[in-house]
Protein backbone atom coordinates (compact mmCIF):
# COMPACT_ATOMS: atom_id res chain seq x y z
CA UNK A 1 0.00 0.00 0.00
CA UNK A 2 1.44 3.40 -0.94
CA UNK A 3 2.26 5.80 1.89
CA UNK A 4 0.43 9.11 2.38
CA UNK A 5 1.81 11.83 0.12
CA UNK A 6 4.38 14.14 1.67
CA UNK A 7 3.03 16.82 -0.65
CA UNK A 8 0.75 16.59 -3.66
CA UNK A 9 3.05 17.11 -6.67
CA UNK A 10 0.21 18.88 -8.50
CA UNK A 11 0.68 21.75 -6.00
CA UNK A 12 4.25 22.38 -7.17
CA UNK A 13 5.17 24.99 -9.74
CA UNK A 14 7.85 23.15 -11.70
CA UNK A 15 8.66 26.32 -13.64
CA UNK A 16 9.66 28.19 -10.46
CA UNK A 17 13.29 27.15 -10.08
CA UNK A 18 14.80 27.99 -6.69
CA UNK A 19 18.22 26.52 -7.58
CA UNK A 20 19.39 25.68 -11.10
CA UNK A 21 21.94 23.03 -12.04
CA UNK A 22 24.68 25.67 -11.80
CA UNK A 23 23.58 26.55 -8.27
CA UNK A 24 23.42 22.85 -7.36
CA UNK A 25 27.05 22.51 -8.49
CA UNK A 26 28.08 25.12 -5.92
CA UNK A 27 26.77 22.83 -3.17
CA UNK A 28 26.82 19.20 -4.38
CA UNK A 29 30.13 17.64 -5.51
CA UNK A 30 28.75 15.24 -8.17
CA UNK A 31 29.76 15.92 -11.77
CA UNK A 32 29.29 14.54 -15.27
CA UNK A 33 27.26 11.31 -15.42
CA UNK A 34 26.67 11.38 -11.67
CA UNK A 35 24.76 14.67 -11.68
CA UNK A 36 21.27 13.30 -11.23
CA UNK A 37 19.37 16.46 -10.34
CA UNK A 38 18.49 19.35 -12.65
CA UNK A 39 16.88 21.83 -10.28
CA UNK A 40 15.27 22.64 -6.94
CA UNK A 41 11.69 23.94 -7.11
CA UNK A 42 10.75 24.16 -3.42
CA UNK A 43 12.76 24.84 -0.30
CA UNK A 44 10.67 25.26 2.86
CA UNK A 45 12.86 25.45 5.97
CA UNK A 46 9.93 25.76 8.39
CA UNK A 47 8.35 22.48 7.27
CA UNK A 48 11.73 20.89 6.39
CA UNK A 49 10.56 20.25 2.83
CA UNK A 50 12.47 20.22 -0.43
CA UNK A 51 11.43 19.36 -3.97
CA UNK A 52 13.49 19.06 -7.11
CA UNK A 53 13.45 17.40 -10.49
CA UNK A 54 15.42 15.35 -12.96
CA UNK A 55 14.58 15.58 -16.64
CA UNK A 56 15.27 12.09 -17.95
CA UNK A 57 17.04 12.34 -21.31
CA UNK A 58 17.44 9.76 -24.04
CA UNK A 59 21.22 10.36 -24.25
CA UNK A 60 22.04 9.34 -20.68
CA UNK A 61 24.72 6.70 -20.09
CA UNK A 62 22.33 3.98 -18.92
CA UNK A 63 19.76 4.21 -21.74
CA UNK A 64 21.51 1.88 -24.18
CA UNK A 65 21.75 -1.02 -21.75
CA UNK A 66 18.85 -0.67 -19.27
CA UNK A 67 16.69 -2.14 -20.94
CA UNK A 68 17.47 -2.33 -24.67
CA UNK A 69 14.48 -1.13 -26.74
CA UNK A 70 12.57 -0.20 -23.53
CA UNK A 71 14.86 2.06 -21.45
CA UNK A 72 13.94 2.38 -17.76
CA UNK A 73 15.66 4.75 -15.34
CA UNK A 74 17.51 2.44 -12.92
CA UNK A 75 16.15 2.54 -9.39
CA UNK A 76 19.62 3.13 -8.01
CA UNK A 77 19.73 6.42 -9.96
CA UNK A 78 16.40 7.47 -8.45
CA UNK A 79 17.97 6.82 -5.05
CA UNK A 80 21.08 8.81 -6.02
CA UNK A 81 18.95 11.73 -7.26
CA UNK A 82 17.10 11.65 -3.93
CA UNK A 83 20.38 11.66 -2.01
CA UNK A 84 21.54 14.69 -4.00
CA UNK A 85 18.23 16.44 -3.27
CA UNK A 86 18.48 15.98 0.49
CA UNK A 87 22.22 16.74 0.49
CA UNK A 88 21.38 20.14 -0.99
CA UNK A 89 18.87 20.80 1.79
CA UNK A 90 21.22 19.70 4.55
CA UNK A 91 24.26 21.54 3.23
CA UNK A 92 22.42 24.81 2.64
CA UNK A 93 20.81 24.58 6.08
CA UNK A 94 24.16 25.42 7.69
CA UNK A 95 24.44 22.13 9.59
CA UNK A 96 27.40 20.81 7.60
CA UNK A 97 30.60 20.64 9.63
CA UNK A 98 32.41 18.09 7.42
CA UNK A 99 33.57 18.31 3.84
CA UNK A 100 30.20 17.11 2.50
CA UNK A 101 27.25 14.95 3.42
CA UNK A 102 27.58 11.41 2.11
CA UNK A 103 24.99 8.82 1.18
CA UNK A 104 24.82 6.76 4.38
CA UNK A 105 22.04 4.34 3.48
CA UNK A 106 18.47 3.72 2.43
CA UNK A 107 15.49 2.11 4.09
CA UNK A 108 11.93 1.29 3.08
CA UNK A 109 12.68 1.78 -0.63
CA UNK A 110 9.94 0.80 -3.08
CA UNK A 111 9.67 1.32 -6.82
CA UNK A 112 6.08 1.71 -7.94
CA UNK A 113 6.30 2.70 -11.58
CA UNK A 114 8.49 3.12 -14.63
CA UNK A 115 10.50 6.26 -15.38
CA UNK A 116 11.55 6.60 -19.02
CA UNK A 117 13.40 9.07 -21.22
CA UNK A 118 11.24 12.14 -21.78
CA UNK A 119 9.79 11.97 -18.25
CA UNK A 120 10.35 14.54 -15.54
CA UNK A 121 10.99 12.82 -12.23
CA UNK A 122 9.87 15.14 -9.43
CA UNK A 123 11.32 14.32 -6.02
CA UNK A 124 9.86 15.55 -2.75
CA UNK A 125 11.74 15.16 0.53
CA UNK A 126 10.79 15.85 4.12
CA UNK A 127 13.26 15.69 6.99
CA UNK A 128 12.40 13.04 9.56
CA UNK A 129 15.62 13.58 11.54
CA UNK A 130 18.06 16.48 11.34
CA UNK A 131 21.15 16.17 13.45
CA UNK A 132 24.66 17.53 13.01
CA UNK A 133 26.00 14.01 12.39
CA UNK A 134 23.11 12.40 10.52
CA UNK A 135 20.01 13.28 8.56
CA UNK A 136 17.08 11.09 7.52
CA UNK A 137 14.62 12.22 4.87
CA UNK A 138 11.44 10.58 3.63
CA UNK A 139 11.49 10.96 -0.16
CA UNK A 140 8.86 10.31 -2.80
CA UNK A 141 9.30 10.45 -6.57
CA UNK A 142 6.60 11.24 -9.12
CA UNK A 143 6.07 11.28 -12.85
CA UNK A 144 3.19 13.69 -13.20
CA UNK A 145 1.04 12.85 -10.18
CA UNK A 146 1.89 9.12 -10.25
CA UNK A 147 4.03 7.90 -7.33
CA UNK A 148 6.92 5.89 -8.83
CA UNK A 149 9.40 5.74 -5.96
CA UNK A 150 9.57 6.11 -2.19
CA UNK A 151 12.25 5.61 0.43
CA UNK A 152 14.09 6.93 3.44
CA UNK A 153 17.47 8.42 2.57
CA UNK A 154 20.15 8.58 5.25
CA UNK A 155 22.95 11.12 5.03
CA UNK A 156 26.06 11.29 7.20
CA UNK A 157 28.71 13.96 7.48
CA UNK A 158 31.90 13.02 5.69
CA UNK A 159 35.43 14.21 6.36
CA UNK A 160 37.99 13.57 3.63
CA UNK A 161 40.74 13.25 6.25
CA UNK A 162 38.94 10.20 7.69
CA UNK A 163 39.13 8.46 4.32
CA UNK A 164 42.80 9.39 3.97
CA UNK A 165 43.49 7.91 7.43
CA UNK A 166 41.75 4.67 6.41
CA UNK A 167 43.92 4.26 3.32
CA UNK A 168 47.12 4.83 5.32
CA UNK A 169 46.42 2.04 7.82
Amino acid sequence: MPPPLILNPAQLDTNHVVASREELRKVNPQRFEMEQLDGIILLDRQQHLIAGYKDVRDDEFWVRGHMPSFPLLPGVLMCEASAQLVAYYYTTSGMLEGDFIAFGGMENVRFRGAVRPGDRLVLIGKAAKLHRRQAVFNVQGFVGTRLVFQGDIIGVQFHIKDLENETES
